[in-house]
């Protein structure tokens, strides 16, 4: 059997390969695209469609037949065939089959056959015969040879697998960000063996660290390379990272990949990555963003990470308390700072004139709620003196009457049996007819948005009654 002279760039039949398998035919296994059209309808032909899909001219039985006539092909009979096979649904999943069942011979000659293609079957693009070629938009990609590549990258040994990274190394940033060659790409990461392997690897993605993790696709690559590598050999991601820290945490992608570097570095690398976190700390807690990668550092229960860090907001606890996310990460600085940090934070918001424009600010009078929880004694005293003279004309506001409720409970209990209250502060007093719900933690971005809670009955044709649904709905923005 001859092989095809250029398979790369032939409009083909895929079943005419096992039709030549299994009567020896030559006759008509490769036409031209315009040769294969589908059913006429009133004379006019219809548009190309694709001899293995379950769509015209094909039944469901036949499309299973189809998928059945490629279990006995002989591997070591296709050849040069088999990167055709690898861009058909049935003959690729026949490949992977072949893979799986680990004859060293077959996965060599599959090996053989496709590795000079490992690119173009990664992406499901056909680059030109050029070394600086860029992806392009391709509306007839391959969605299948990705998948025979995952499967080529784990049943290959070492000095196949070198090859096949070496074929892919110049163009490991291009692949990251296709959509099918990111899967591969994180295959091929996880499957790495070699010292030589990770090394091309690194050496390929090392100068676009940022633009990868900004993007949709790279970043699932990055997190992979976190996943998969030592920390000494993802040092090239902390160190861009850590000099980009304002960039790549205030991305909606960043913000996620800078949280898994947290996880997954060494001490030391984690202290490095913090204290660059830290310097640039108020850029970051305004962020919508950004603020998640405060407050992760916050959770992590380690003041000595968490102090010098709440160090830098103090002075300016008025400003970020009304400000929507900063609010968020304030509120959170008093619940895990230090008594002597506490103390600092909540004298900055106890005087009169700062103090009334906090309570009627939307964001800053849950930081004074919060911080009528957690403060110290003589704090929290010196805190509720000052607010009395003002709950008289924020009275009528759901959030007066809730830190009014925190007041009565304080001055009407011991010391000692504070704890409970504050802990279930949010459900205390009266709750007026027409409520604003509390600002509650979610996986959202910023606060929930305050909803109305409505609830009235409509009359529809059939005189049934329709009630309304409440409508608590936060600003959904999920990662």
């Amino acid at each position: 059997m001859s092989p095809l002279p250029s398979p790369r760039f032939t409009t083909y039949n895929p079943m005419s390969i096992a039709n030549k398998i299994y009567s020896g035919s030559t006759a008509n296994q490769y036409q031209p695209l315009a040769h294969l059209t589908g059913p006429t309808v009133s004379g006019k032909s219809s548009d190309f469609f694709h001899p293995t899909s379950p769509g015209r001219g094909h039944s469901r039985r036949g499309f299973e037949t189809d998928g059945n006539r490629f279990s006995n092909l002989d591997i070591e009979a296709l050849g040069s065939e088999i990167y055709l096979l690898c861009k058909d649904q049935h003959g690729c999943r026949f490949l992977q089959r072949k893979l799986e069942e680990q004859n060293p011979k077959d996965v060599e000659t599959i090996f053989r056959e496709t590795q000079t293609y490992i690119v173009e079957l990664m992406t499901g693009a056909e680059p030109p015969d050029s070394q600086n070629w860029e992806f392009s938009t391709n509306k007839q990609a391959d969605p299948f040879g990705n998948y025979l590549c995952q499967k080529l990258l784990e049943h290959t040994n070492n000095e196949q697998r070198s090859q096949l990274v070496n074929n892919a190394a110049p163009h490991l940033v291009e692949i990251a960000l296709n959509q099918h060659g990111t899967r591969a790409l994180q295959k091929m990461i996880e499957f790495l063996s070699t010292s030589d392997q990770i090394e091309t690897v690194i050496n390929a993605l090392r100068s676009k660290v940022v633009e990868l993790i900004q993007d949709l696709n790279g970043n699932h690559v990055i997190q992979k390379c976190l996943n998969r590598l030592k920390p000494e050999d993802a040092q090239f991601i902390f160190d861009a990272v850590g000099k980009n820290c304002v960039t790549v945490g205030t991305h909606r992608h960043g913000c996620c990949v800078l949280q898994r570097c947290i996880d997954h570095a060494s001490k030391l690398q984690r202290a490095v990555l913090i204290s660059h976190i830290t310097e640039n700390a108020f850029a970051l807690v305004r962020d919508p963003f950004g603020n998640y990668v405060v407050q992760y550092i916050l959770d992590l229960g380690e003041p000595d990470l968490a102090e010098p860090l709440i160090h830098k907001f103090l002075g300016r606890i008025s400003e970020l308390s009304m400000q929507k996310f900063s609010s968020n990460v304030i509120e959170k600085c008093i619940r895990v700072s230090e008594k002597e940090t506490r103390a600092l934070m909540i004298k900055e918001i106890t005087h009169p004139p700062e103090l009334e424009k906090l309570m009627r600010d939307s964001y800053a009078n849950y930081v004074i709620q919060t911080a009528l929880d957690y403060a110290e004694a003589d704090s929290r005293q010196l805190l509720v003196d000052n607010l009395r003279p003002i709950l008289p004309s924020i009275r009528m506001t759901p959030y007066g009457r809730r830190i009014q409720s925190k007041i009565q409970a304080i001055s009407g209990m011991s010391p000692d049996s504070l704890g409970a209250v504050f802990e279930t502060s949010y459900r205390l007093g009266p709750i007026p007819p027409l409520q604003t719900q509390p600002r509650m933690p979610s996986a959202t971005y910023g606060h929930y948005t305050p909803q109305v809670t409505r609830s009235h009955n409509m009359t529809n044709q059939g005189a049934f009654p329709i009630p309304y649904q409440n409508d608590m709905v936060p600003n959904s923005f999920i990662l």
